[in-house]
């Protein structure tokens, strides 16, 4: 075969691109969530405040793991066109999102464990300087929040960019993941300020001090149940486990259907997926009909756009020969 015969197979391996309003939404929320950080471990010092010093502390592991979020978007763009990548590098902010749910878990457990502390033992709480501080660090996680809202709108808005109705029955598969868990952080953190407040002007007003580490464990077991549900949305990813999408089924019935000469069944089928909105499949089909060619199979699953690659084998079986032809695009 000649070089330029090649030219129509070649191809690259770049099937997501990042967004940038994610990216760029998620560093300033960062730097904004540092920023804090700084200002309240700063004031905590300064003015001898635990409560000061605590809720800084805590968003310290906010800021790294958001950071994280962020050097995943970056990486992921710097290496997108690396061809050591064999399936591109979307996964690397599925990555990012992953170690930001640990993180995220690991600050609900660091809650009920200070939570717990203060049942067993009792400190006095400076209410009003705590409140100013709460009320503060909500208001900082509310801006963020928008911040971040708006780049999600946007992400949510693109998956249904296209026309087709598969393409909305999948939407709600096609988060960016990376993104959602920098917004978790935001969200967590701006629960616990609401709770923190609630607890400390009950303390204050009516002298319930039992509240404020009350208050915290049940911060510590909301915050654990979002960081379990990001935890499986990209474990799910990372580990390959695609195949009880819908996507799998529609693979099956546009290939399986539509041959008139005998029977035609795939033998073999593996579906992973190697963007937000992209599959790649790789599938052997083993059929009668001898006119059925990969290029055929690839047409019709150009109907479904999400399938940007694919590896295709054919076996025919007839009766006095079997043999096998196979196909990329």
């Amino acid at each position: 075969m000649h070089t330029e015969d090649l030219s129509n197979w070649i191809h690259d391996h770049v099937f997501h691109v990042s967004d940038e309003s994610a990216e760029r939404s998620t560093l300033i929320v960062m730097w904004i969530t540092a920023v804090m950080m700084v200002v309240e471990i700063t004031a905590g010092w300064w003015y001898n405040s635990m409560a000061l010093l605590a809720d800084g502390w805590h968003m310290s592991s906010h800021a790294v793991a958001i950071g994280l979020s962020a050097m995943a978007y970056a990486t992921a763009r710097r290496y997108a066109s690396d061809a050591r990548f064999a399936f591109g590098t979307w996964k690397i902010e599925i990555l990012g999102g992953f170690a930001s749910a640990i993180f995220l878990l690991g600050v609900a457990v660091m809650m009920v464990i200070s939570s717990v502390e203060r049942i067993l033992s009792p400190q006095p709480i400076q209410y009003q300087e705590a409140i100013v501080v709460a009320v503060l660090g909500l208001v900082v996680n509310l801006i963020c929040a928008f911040i971040l809202g708006k780049a999600h709108h946007h992400d949510h808005g693109g998956s249904h960019a296209h026309g087709n109705d598969h393409q909305h029955d999948h939407a709600h598969h096609h988060h960016d993941l990376n993104l959602k868990s920098a917004y978790l952080h935001v969200i967590a953190d701006a629960a616990t300020s609401v709770l923190a407040i609630v607890a400390l002007i009950g303390g204050w007003i009516y002298g319930w001090s039992w509240l404020d580490p009350v208050m915290g464990i049940v911060g510590g077991i909301l915050v654990t149940v979002w960081a379990k549900g990001l935890i499986i949305d990209t474990g799910k990813v990372l580990l390959d486990r695609e195949m009880d999408h819908p996507v799998v089924d529609e693979i099956r019935e546009v290939v399986e259907t539509g041959t008139d000469a005998g029977e035609t069944r795939i033998a073999d089928l593996h579906v992973w997926r190697v963007g937000k909105k992209v599959y790649s499949c790789a599938l052997t089909v083993v059929t009668h009909d001898a006119t059925l060619t990969p290029d055929v199979i690839r047409k019709r699953l150009a109907s479904h756009e999400e399938i940007a690659h694919s590896t295709i084998e054919i076996h025919f079986r007839n009766d006095s020969r079997e043999r096998g032809n196979s196909a990329t695009s």
